[in-house]
């Protein structure tokens, strides 16, 4: 299953990282995990969040842009070659990997990668077949 990723381009000065983080907490959203990636004069800011739809609708509501995108999460296991394994598997199916970043969540032995894929309906297809197993939004937040 795709999940629902934002995206949200930030000054790269000081407070702006935290002007985003008082908004979603002002409204009781948790982020589950975040990406920061910064240029000279902006950052992209991409964030985990359950209630994604509202968050959208907050951060517009206070001017800023935000962007929706499908990611995919995928367990991986904390062991030598554990990444190794998955993207070998992305290789056989020729899948393009745009970025990806990692997280934690209690599951003992393993962590989470979430890869955005230039065709995530492809990626989705493939991984499926190969028997990779993805994180469905409601497993990643309860």
């Amino acid at each position: 299953m795709k999940i629902k990723q934002l995206s949200l381009f930030i000054e790269n000065k000081p407070g702006s990282l935290n002007a985003v983080c008082q908004i979603l907490k002002n409204n009781n959203i948790n982020i589950r995990t975040l990406s920061l990636a910064d240029t000279e004069q902006f950052g992209i800011l991409r964030l985990l969040v359950e209630e994604w739809e509202f968050a959208k609708k907050v951060l517009e509501e206070a001017g800023l842009i935000v962007r929706v995108t499908e990611v995919l999460a995928l367990p991986v296991d904390d062991r030598v070659g554990g990444l190794a394994a998955v993207l070998d598997v992305l290789d056989r199916n020729n899948l393009s990997v745009e970025y990806m970043y990692a997280f934690t969540f209690g599951k003992e032995g393993r962590a989470v990668m979430v890869f955005r894929f230039e065709d995530p309906d492809k990626a989705l297809e493939a991984l499926t077949k190969e028997k990779i197993d993805i994180i469905e939004s409601i497993g990643l937040f309860h």
